[in-house]
């Protein structure tokens, strides 16, 4: 065999092992779906087999480790963004711009808030497609002077199947119209049974994660009708756990420090503190206030926490034990359960399922960080993703064709083709040999003069 046909062998199988060969193909959509507030041991304690025959068909990451804090909005759109909360700017449920001198609610509809990072359904648009953000936190506003292509505002009326029912007709091709390429979809519950009853009430957590689960079996059933299920993918996640709270575990703020000494703009379970005046003094209060209470000045906040970065971020963060809850006063509990904690607690975990052509099939993985969803999904739909926290070489596993599992076979097979070749040539020359008889003639070793540079890469 030449040098040249060996050469073009191995440029065949390096095309094949990278993909070179194949034509470029419009992906297969992908449909992001929230059931806020999912606790990810919900599925070691409850049956959810609509749930169970989804990831069984695909994969389960058993806990995505999420953002601090583990709230709503902050998760949400780091699912979007692939940043921490110190980099996209929606750190809590309710935060002060010293910048602007605004204060933000989460009905608040101010761009200025949103626009510090830019969410997938906005960076989507870019490559030509078209993208749906139902409900989602940060889906109604103005972010850059975009929206998505659909969108709706958060509406609690509105059902989750009338919600299902808006994006799966988005999602459909309309004649010679392509459908949305990329949709969120959000709904509110176990969320809102996890705060009214606490995760541990099995009796009330049992009927909402049935409705949950009986949701979850209305998608397939719905995506299978429009002609969608097996040809989109599909991930279903959350953004945070719950912990449960108890009127016996209240931290009062009044106890410790005076009331007009300070402005509280978050409350529990992390509390956010503006110091009137003597932040020092304020903060050496807070910081002997209560054994399940720890005090952080802001430069002080762990690394690991990723909160610091950001002027929004005030001068004193509190943070509760899992299951405490801090107020300024008094002995009312509002809910008796609770997120917020400390994202290294898996009782703030949540879970991630998910399923469709390129995801491989019963497969689990123990965890994975929720800033890597981002690059993921960015991958699955070919879009260059924006600066963000996450990579892709965990989440890469959950795939099921993926240029990393191809190259070792590819390069056994060159091994083994070499080996091959070599192998014959021995034999060849020793067969050869065996039947030469006699003196040979001198001969001049034939060189043949290949004008081409073979490229080795």
């Amino acid at each position: 065999m030449s040098l040249k046909i060996l050469l073009g062998f191995l440029c065949g199988i390096r095309a094949f092992a990278t993909g070179d060969n194949r034509p470029q193909q419009r992906p297969p959509p992908l449909l992001l779906v929230s059931f806020d507030g999912f606790r990810a041991d919900y599925l070691k304690t409850y049956p959810m087999p609509n749930l169970k025959s989804l990831y069984s068909q695909g994969v389960l990451v058993e806990e995505l480790a999420n953002v601090f804090v583990t709230k709503t909005f902050p998760n949400h759109y780091s699912l979007v963004t692939g940043l921490y909360a110190e980099s996209h700017g929606i750190l809590a449920s309710n935060m002060y711009d010293p910048a602007s001198n605004k204060t933000f609610a989460t009905h608040s509809n101010d761009p200025m808030w949103w626009s510090q990072a830019e969410p997938l359904w906005l960076t989507a648009l870019d490559s030509g497609y078209k993208t749906v953000a139902m409900m989602w936190p940060g889906s109604n506003i103005v972010i850059r002077n975009r929206t998505a292509t659909h969108f709706m505002p958060y509406n609690a009326t509105v059902t989750f199947r009338q919600r299902l029912g808006n994006v799966t007709k988005w999602m459909q091709a309309d004649g010679k119209e392509q459908g949305a390429m990329f949709a969120v979809l959000y709904w509110e519950e176990p969320d809102q049974s996890g705060h009214r009853f606490g995760p541990d009430n099995t009796t009330e957590m049992s009927k909402v994660l049935k409705e949950v689960d009986d949701n979850i079996g209305l998608m397939v059933s719905e995506l299978k009708k429009a002609g969608l299920w097996g040809h989109i993918n599909v991930i279903v996640t959350s953004d945070h756990g719950m912990a449960q709270c108890s009127p016996d575990r209240m931290i009062r703020l009044d106890d410790c420090v005076r009331p007009d000494s300070y402005m509280g703009i978050e409350l529990t379970p992390v509390a956010t503190i503006m110091p009137h005046s003597d932040p020092k003094a304020v903060f050496k209060n807070l910081s002997s206030c209560h054994p399940n209470m720890t005090a952080y000045m802001k430069k002080d906040i762990p690394e690991r926490l990723h909160y610091k970065n950001n002027e929004r971020i005030p001068l004193i963060i509190l943070i509760a034990d899992e299951g405490w809850t801090i107020v300024q006063r008094g002995n009312k509990l509002e809910r008796l359960g609770n997120h917020g904690y400390d994202n290294a607690l898996h009782s703030m975990h949540p879970f991630l399922a998910a399923t469709g052509p390129s995801f491989r099939q019963n497969y689990r993985m123990e965890s994975l960080q929720s800033v890597d969803i981002y690059p993921l999904i960015c991958h699955l739909l070919s879009v260059p993703p924006r600066p963000n926290n996450g990579t892709l070489a965990h989440a890469q596993l959950l795939l099921a064709a993926e240029i990393p599992s191809k190259l070792p076979v590819m390069v056994g097979l060159v091994v083994g083709v070499l080996l091959l070749l070599t192998t014959v040539t021995v034999l060849f020359w020793s067969v050869r040999r065996r039947h030469s008889l006699g003196p040979r003639p001198f001969q001049r070793l034939q060189i043949d003069d290949d004008d081409d540079n073979p490229l080795l890469e």
